[in-house]
């Protein structure tokens, strides 16, 4: 598998989903620039990782639900790795609780992380990827943003709203030779999920056809596909990696 030429960003790229994807992207041979946004002690063990296995990597603080420090990731990015070719707009949060109980803010700060980070990014990333006719654009969504879940309203418009500006936006830039696609996971074991009750957990597994949860590796593979040479004329696409829940 050969990735699109340049260096590749990863919002949310200090834990979970992100590390596996900048882990597997820097084996590719991609430079790998991980945006973080609170902790610089896990984000400096990916840089680590990456370099102990003969990687290029850098860590770049960025809360990119701030339009500027969106703005300055990418920048910082270019300084330190070279042009940006790949984007991989990862960074996710979760306030979950019923709509009835639902506080404005907690609706807010969801959509500003996940929905807005990933426009913040994508516009300015695009840029230098037109002026290049090449790149590569992976927005991570979620099966919850095709099917809803209770508990998960703001989660899900925020995922809903990823798919949506995905197909929005491979339309806009797919003569310039730039793919923009959307991966969107089912149950994976990470930080995020691993506080779930032990009940939730199991009403999950009977609802998985391949039997068991997935792996952020499985996640970041479908990832590394997407940014490679051979996914050229895939776009607008939002590939599922659930192990048979979204059916």
């Amino acid at each position: 598998m050969v990735l699109v030429p340049g260096a590749a960003v990863i919002t949310g790229g200090s834990r979970g989903i992100g590390r596996a994807i900048a882990i597997k992207l820097a084996k590719l041979g991609a430079p790998v620039a991980i945006g973080y946004a609170r902790n610089s002690v896990q984000a400096q063990e990916v840089v680590a990782a990456i370099e102990a296995a003969g990687g290029k990597a850098v860590a770049i603080q960025a809360d990119v639900s701030n339009p500027q420090e969106g703005e300055r990731l990418i920048a910082k990015s270019e300084d330190a790795l070279g042009p940006v070719g790949i984007l991989v707009n990862n960074a996710g949060i979760n306030r979950d609780t019923l709509v009835l109980r639902l506080k404005p803010e907690e609706w807010r700060e969801v959509l500003a992380t996940n929905l807005d980070g990933a426009f913040y990014c994508t516009r300015i990333a695009l840029k230098g990827m037109v002026k290049r006719r090449s790149g590569r654009i992976v927005n991570i969504a979620s099966v919850v943003g095709i099917h809803g879940n209770a508990g998960q309203a703001n989660y899900a418009a925020a995922k809903a709203g990823i798919i949506g500006f995905t197909k929005s936006v491979a339309q806009e830039v797919a003569r310039r030779g730039i793919t923009v696609n959307a991966v969107a996971p089912g149950f994976i074991t990470t930080d995020m999920t691993a506080n779930l009750p032990e009940d939730i957990k199991a009403d999950y597994l009977t609802r998985i056809p391949s039997g068991r949860f997935g792996t952020p590796e499985d996640v970041s593979a479908a990832v590394a596909f997407l940014c490679s040479q051979e996914a050229a004329y895939i776009t607008g696409h939002v590939l599922t990696v659930t192990g048979g829940l979204a059916m």
